[in-house]
């Protein structure tokens, strides 16, 4: 599996966890290597949804300093199911029951061994395709659609 890794400032000091994690798999890193620069974390959400998009990658790993603001930025991009986990269940069961592709993380909230165990979690983790998931996830997707319309924001998406 070819998996997306991106940084901002503050999530940079999870990345040799998150490298570690990943030494089975191919790993396309979107930087960031240093906290001596501030890296916005929209910036690096737009990164890897758009190599989720290209098929540069199939998942991704994208951490900031909570976790909370990178798992936000990341939903905005049509067809990215992100989501911050902190606990090994959620990070896998997010890919089996939700097809969640992109992980996100807080360095400021996890240490790195609970970092790895949760990549881990995520990489080794399979979508199930159950009707019932598959069912929730058209749904998602025509909501995402509806929002988009005509790449116009709707009424719905501004109150």
């Amino acid at each position: 599996m070819r998996v997306a890794v991106a940084f901002d400032h503050r999530g940079v000091h999870l990345r040799n966890a998150v490298f570690d994690a990943l030494s089975d798999h191919e790993v396309l890193d979107l930087g960031t290597d240093t906290d001596a620069v501030r890296i916005d974390y929209p910036d690096k959400a737009l990164e890897v949804g758009e190599a989720i998009q290209r098929g540069d990658a199939e998942r991704a790993i994208l951490v900031c300093g909570s976790g909370v603001g990178a798992s936000v930025a990341a939903c905005k991009v049509t067809g990215i199911r992100a989501a911050i986990c902190h606990d090994g269940y959620s990070a896998h069961q997010g890919v089996e029951h939700d097809d969640m592709n992109v992980l996100c993380l807080g360095s400021e909230v996890v240490g790195p061994s609970l970092a790895r165990e949760l990549v881990t979690a995520f990489v080794k983790a399979k979508f199930d395709g159950g009707e019932r998931y598959v069912r929730r996830l058209q749904k998602v997707a025509a909501m995402e659609k509806e929002m988009k319309r005509d790449g116009e924001v709707t009424a719905a998406s501004t109150s």
